[in-house]
């Protein structure tokens, strides 16, 4: 798996649920092998496999959720989602999962809300935040503009670079929220965890363009596009932003 070799993974997880077929590891990893290939019916199988076996065990029921959720159902992820977050409200990837879910149900509030949690919740060496159900995470997103508390800052201070995509996630949610300067700060966490990605700094640089920062916004679509020069919505925005540039001088 870590080397991508899928077809040899799958055939080595098929033998390890074989030679014991309780061994939960194996089911959740053979579905993930599957998964990588987007090979959803086979992935649910093993998932549901591994649910039948280990009642109580959050991971396959998670799974579940994030292949119904790739597979565009989304009532049904979220069914999963939160029943994974109510077996294990400690992992603070349900959390992710369900800021995720929330962010392509156009519910900004409250994925902000679920990504400020699992990034609280993150292993990171500090105190872990505190632990909320779906419901209350919805109440606080619809009672509060800044859910969760804490700063950028603290949020990534001591995170590993495998939480990127839930910074740059939390980056989206809050320029969807017209949280500018919080979310070009997400941004910059995002790029010092995994630096020169080419979406975060089109990201980056066009939250720069939406603050009217014109100079440094053309900087950053340069960045962005000499990484991946054929993306057409950064070399789109740069020449909007050129034109607007331009017209000030």
């Amino acid at each position: 798996m870590a080397t991508c070799q899928f077809d040899q993974a799958r055939r080595y997880f098929g033998k390890a649920t074989s030679m014991d077929p309780l061994f939960a590891p194996a089911w959740v990893a053979f579905g993930h092998a599957f998964s990588a290939q987007d090979e959803r019916d086979q992935a649910m199988a093993a998932y549901r496999t591994a649910a039948r076996l280990f009642p109580g065990l959050h991971l396959p029921v998670m799974a579940m959720g994030m292949e119904y959720g790739a597979m565009n159902n989304l009532q049904l992820a979220e069914r999963m989602l939160v029943t994974a977050h109510e077996l294990c409200p400690h992992d603070p990837l349900t959390c992710h999962e369900l800021g995720v879910l929330c962010y392509k149900n156009g519910q900004y509030p409250e994925a902000e809300s679920w990504l400020r949690q699992a990034l609280q919740q993150a292993p990171k060496g500090g105190v872990l935040g505190p632990n909320r159900t779906w419901k209350a995470a919805r109440q606080e997103a619809k009672g509060s503009g800044q859910a969760g508390g804490c700063s950028i800052e603290e949020l990534g201070r001591g995170l590993g670079r495998a939480w990127e995509p839930c910074v740059l996630a939390l980056g989206h949610c809050l320029r969807k929220q017209s949280k500018l300067v919080h979310a070009l700060q997400a941004y910059n966490l995002a790029l010092s965890l995994n630096p020169g990605q080419p979406g975060t700094l089109s990201a980056k640089a066009f939250t720069l363009h939406l603050m009217g920062d014109l100079q440094q916004a053309v900087q950053a679509y340069h960045a962005a596009l000499a990484v991946r020069p054929d993306d057409p919505f950064t070399a789109d925005m740069l020449q909007t932003a050129l034109v607007s540039y331009s017209a000030m001088d």
